[in-house]
């Protein structure tokens, strides 16, 4: 009996567990019956709301041309560019560390084999062009002797230096260094090469 009454019990058991597994595995398909059941019924409530949505959907879109709009002010970097101003044009035959003209002179000598020219601005640039034209006067014909750019970015005060070079004499004559700023005359120098 005992034998039996531990069998009955144990086989109880087991079938017992096996339901209650059953069970458990039958409530997650139910749970997960129902929930797709709950996701139809949601399905059908926000269709008006897709319909609420899609104005909002338009809103948005008004909203995504606005960000579009936005790289429309990086535009503003030449605004940027426009705060940058050239407050001299220096010209001498030397200058020191700080790129500004040693001593400055209107008057060279032919024999002097570099001229320079210092440009001092004044503002803030995340990148503009200057731009130095030097040009010889003889009589009525104007020609270029030379038309250099460099590319500044600066926070504040800065020297940008120029520079012509001749290793035989220059000619004798009336000269100029025209500098623009972003391709715009800013600036200009006349000077005279003579003997002395």
């Amino acid at each position: 009996m005992k034998l039996s009454f531990r069998s009955s019990v144990l086989g109880t058991a087991t079938v017992a567990g096996l339901l209650v597994l059953t069970a458990c595995g039958k409530k997650e398909e139910q749970q997960n019956a129902p929930a797709p059941a709950a996701t139809a019924p949601a399905a059908p409530a926000p269709t008006p709301a897709p319909s609420a949505s899609a104005p909002a959907a338009a809103t948005t879109a008004a909203q995504a041309p606005a960000p579009a709009a936005q790289p429309a002010p990086a535009p503003a970097a030449p605004a940027v560019t426009e705060s940058l101003k050239v407050s001299s044009v220096t010209l001498g035959n030397a200058v020191g560390s700080d790129k500004k003209v040693a001593k400055a002179k209107n008057t060279f000598a032919p024999n002097d084999k570099t001229i320079y020219a210092s440009v001092a601005t004044d503002g803030t640039t995340a990148g503009a062009t200057l731009n130095a034209k030097w040009t010889y006067q003889d009589g009525e014909t104007t020609t270029t002797v030379s038309d250099i750019s460099q590319s500044i970015s600066t926070e504040g005060p800065a020297v940008t230096t120029f520079k012509i070079q001749n290793p035989n004499e220059w000619p004798e004559g009336k000269y100029k260094v025209t500098v623009s700023l972003n391709g715009q005359a800013v600036g200009n120098e006349a000077f005279e090469i003579k003997k002395k």
